[in-house]
């Protein structure tokens, strides 16, 4: 796993991307405090996921609508599906594995 900073870095209910080992990964903090990682473009037009409104299940494309649940990167709204990494918070730093 790769660590890419504090969790504090993202805010609650938010989500930021970063590059790792070449990828661009969208990381979320959902509202009760857990993480979440996707790739960080939407598979339609390259919207930037990690700008997208999120709940505790899913993140929706802030271009076209179009959502993705996520724990599973597995399409809502019938398009392909994202990448899902696994992410843990350990003494309030993120790790996400590539």
């Amino acid at each position: 796993m790769k660590p890419i900073g504090s969790v504090h870095d993202i805010p609650l209910g938010e989500g930021r991307t970063f590059a790792i080992d070449g990828r661009m990964i969208a990381v979320f903090r959902l509202r009760d405090g857990s993480v979440r990682a996707l790739s960080a473009v939407c598979p339609h037009k390259g919207g930037p996921l990690a700008d997208g409104q999120i709940d505790l299940k899913q993140v929706v494309c802030p271009l076209h609508l179009y959502a993705w649940d996520l724990s599973t990167g597995c399409s809502l709204s019938g398009q392909e599906p994202v990448t899902s990494f696994p992410v843990r918070i350990d003494d309030d730093q993120l790790f996400v594995e590539v």
